[in-house]
């Protein structure tokens, strides 16, 4: 407990120096986020903010590798580092010149592989012994591929409002570190896990809003956290609990995955290409009902950690009880998307329907 505690303290105050450090920068060279597309703020807010803890995160997780003392798991683990180096040079280099999305996708597709060749996949659908379900054999590699570019861009299109993306990953990354501090035998990943949190958390002292955010972390630290995010599951040191079916580790990664499989429901729909901004996100539709962004941050907070508490309920059950558990974080996650898109187009309409009133 005193390692972890040690890396966490050290991830905090490190990510808030690195984050400072970037936003007296960010002013004095007056590198501020763009307005427009998805984008709801005004006035000139810096947008670096996820370079600093990205870094502060690189170079603590590489600390924790070659602290192991177990030179093929630090060799198996560099190209991860690569990998999120990767993630983050391509993504400042999108805040400054923004890149094309198949450029982007080529990058990240580059980086997926970077942590699947040393053998990070996912291994299995179930816990329980039934074939396939147990054993993906070579469908992990695109599996996984899918996963990790998905979160990156799931991550990006979240990120709208101060203080979600965030703080939504905050929390997954600690009850990820919950899971492998739990039932799996792998200290490294948990490590992971808690120095991850411990950056976000020093970023967000920058990004709450309260009463608004001083910085972002831009395209650079939202790809970067997304993708940071895919990896924590697949951080096993063995075959082991940490080693997480699929559906267990997207129950837990609900909201983004839900937001951009929306996302890209409304594009295909409508005709426009899926990189094409809208407003249309979970937090646009709260906000468009009337909730101010504190709030928006309040109630996906709760989502998140109600569907963390599942998830790690139905890891800890048995069989059968285990899919009922795991189940029910679906069914809450779609009640919720659900309910959101019938209330917003509620309000829409009733929008649409005062704006054609006479005027007296």
């Amino acid at each position: 407990m005193t390692g972890v505690a040690i890396i966490f303290s050290a991830s905090v105050f490190f990510s808030l120096v690195a984050v400072g450090l970037i936003l007296r920068l960010s002013h004095k060279k007056s590198w501020y986020d763009h307005v427009g597309g998805r984008k709801i703020h005004n006035g000139y807010i810096p947008r670096l903010g996820g370079v600093g803890f990205a870094v502060v995160f690189i170079v603590i997780a590489a600390v924790i590798s070659f602290s192991t003392r177990k030179v093929e798991y630090t060799l198996r683990f560099l190209p991860c580092l690569l990998a999120l180096s990767i993630t983050l040079v391509y993504g400042v280099w999108d805040d400054f010149r923004p890149l094309l999305s198949w450029h982007k996708l080529l990058l990240q597709f580059i980086a997926s592989l970077c942590v699947i060749i040393p053998g990070y996949t996912f291994r299995r659908i179930l816990y329980i012994d039934a074939g396939l379900l147990s054993n993906l054999g070579w469908l992990g590699y695109p599996i996984t591929c899918l996963w990790l570019v998905g979160l990156a861009n799931a991550t990006n299109f979240i990120d709208g409002i101060d203080g979600l993306a965030g703080g939504l990953s905050a929390i997954i990354a600690f009850f990820f570190s919950y899971i492998f501090f739990s039932w799996a035998e792998t200290p490294s990943a948990e490590m992971f896990c808690i120095s991850l949190g411990g950056v976000i958390l020093g970023f967000l002292v920058f990004n709450l809003p309260l009463p608004r955010a001083k910085i972002f972390m831009g395209d650079s630290g939202s790809q970067f956290l997304g993708f940071a995010l895919g990896m924590l599951p697949l951080l096993e040191e063995h075959d082991s609990l940490a080693a997480l079916p699929v559906p267990y580790a997207a129950a837990l990664l609900a909201i983004p995955l839900f937001d951009i499989i929306a996302a890209i429901w409304r594009r295909l729909r409508d005709g426009r290409r899926l990189d094409s901004p809208d407003m249309g996100h979970i937090h646009h539709k709260l906000i468009n009902i009337g909730f101010s962004t504190g709030k928006v941050d309040v109630i996906l907070y709760t989502l998140q950690i109600i569907l963390g508490v599942l998830v790690c309920v139905s890891i800890k059950l048995p069989g059968i009880y285990s899919l009922v558990v795991l189940g029910f974080a679906y069914l809450t996650a779609t009640v919720f998307f659900a309910g959101v898109h019938f209330w917003n187009r509620k309000v829409n309409l009733r929008k649409k329907a005062e704006s054609f009133l006479p005027i007296e």
